[in-house]
């Protein structure tokens, strides 16, 4: 499979394009599996990228009113929002691993503050925190610390440092799928929220169990329908597991071995070896930690050439990114006063397309994303590394008031 077939996929299944996108937000998130929620920003930005008519809230909506969309740790102890069934899937294929990582972590270090039983300590602290959410129903930390004074006043060794113990029990019963993340305490772009009891956030909580192998199954199934084809170290880097795990979901899933661009092998689901339709021009803006960016260990066939210095940072994470026709051209950022700056895009293979019309195109979707941004200002958590010279005054399209 050629990289130019790989980027019609991605523009397709990805909704790039103009006639790909859908105000339904609940199927942009499956169709990307899941969006980034380690920065809250990207999380409005990347579905706003795919909408017919962008808005932050049909997004909020989903997440707090409808609450079909959640707010759940799971690959590589990332934050993401899934739809019900993606994070029923992700819980029990990645989630169950990280949670018992985290219990662990704990018992060590209830052990090393002298509690001599560590597990029953832990069993009692999460059901007075349950207790307090049944009661008050979403609360911040400091909310339920301040119902829990004794528990509070417990201080866990961390790293040289020390942290109250109901915040610790928090995050536990949040990895073990027990809690959810709620309602931010600001607005949109804040990280911090409040805490549910899972149940009560939404019925069923994260769902019926799943057996581990078929969680895995079903997650990486998701995963190559909007990614594939991907490597097995694309698969295995994504979802965080080790190699036997990443190998057994693989054959779980009949997925079909193909030869990629430049060496290498691929895989796809069976029934989807054919060639997508051609998805005509697409030009999006994508934020930091978007889930296209963010989809593979190997990125060279997204990549314009010379572009991979100025989009990622030393750990590999995304920043804003301009993408044209499947592929990475350049990065953009939002200035103090609201304009929209673009990085010099390098030169790509548009084919019969004239580069006014891509400039065009990079225009009218500055135009888009200062018009949903309004007066809201916000930073990057993983800035690009072009940022600085963009926000000192570099090019700049759209975006002018």
């Amino acid at each position: 499979m050629s990289d130019d077939e790989r980027r019609a996929r991605l523009v397709t299944r990805h909704r790039l394009g103009a006639a790909t996108r859908t105000d339904d937000v609940v199927t942009i998130a499956d169709d990307l599996v899941a969006l980034h929620s380690s920065d809250p920003v990207p999380v409005y930005l990347s579905a706003a990228a795919r909408m017919v008519t962008p808005s932050l809230a049909p997004l909020a909506a989903a997440l707090h009113d409808e609450r079909t969309l959640l707010r759940h740790h799971a690959m590589r102890r990332t934050l993401w929002v899934f739809g019900r069934e993606h994070a029923r899937l992700a819980h029990h294929a990645a989630t169950v691993d990280v949670a018992a990582v985290q219990r662990r972590n704990l018992r060590n270090q209830l052990t090393a503050a002298g509690i001599t039983d560590p597990d029953a300590w832990y069993a009692r602290a999460a059901d007075q925190v349950l207790g307090v959410l049944a009661a008050r129903g979403p609360s911040t930390a400091r909310e339920v610390g301040a119902a829990l004074p004794e528990l509070a006043a417990q201080q866990i060794p961390i790293q040289g440092g020390t942290h109250p113990a109901h915040s610790r029990v928090l995050l536990v019963l949040g990895f073990e799928g027990r809690v959810l993340r709620g309602t931010p305490t600001g607005s949109w772009i804040n990280g911090q929220y409040r805490w549910a009891a899972a149940s009560d956030w939404v019925p069923g909580g994260l769902g019926e169990p799943l057996e581990r192998r078929t969680a895995a199954a079903g997650l990486a199934r998701a995963y190559l329908r909007a990614f594939g084809p991907a490597t097995r170290d694309d698969l295995r880097w994504w979802a965080g597991w080790t190699v036997a795990t990443t190998r057994a979901a693989l054959a779980d899933v009949g997925a079909v071995e193909v030869g990629l661009d430049g060496g290498g092998t691929g895989y796809l689901l069976p029934g989807d070896l054919d060639p997508v339709p051609d998805p005509g021009p697409s030009v999006a803006l994508l934020p930091g930690l978007d889930p296209t960016t963010m989809g593979w260990k190997a990125r060279d066939h997204l990549l314009a050439p010379g572009v991979a210095a100025q989009l990622f940072d030393r750990n590999g994470n995304g920043g804003p990114a301009v993408w044209v026709d499947g592929r990475m051209v350049g990065s953009w950022v939002q200035r103090p006063d609201g304009e929209i700056a673009v990085a010099p895009l390098a030169e790509t293979e548009t084919g019969a397309r004239a580069r006014t019309d891509v400039r065009a195109g990079i225009d009218a979707a500055a135009g888009r994303l200062r018009d949903l941004l309004g007066d809201t200002r916000f930073s990057v958590r993983f800035p690009a590394p072009s940022q600085p010279e963009l926000l000192a005054g570099g090019a700049v399209t759209g975006g002018r008031r």
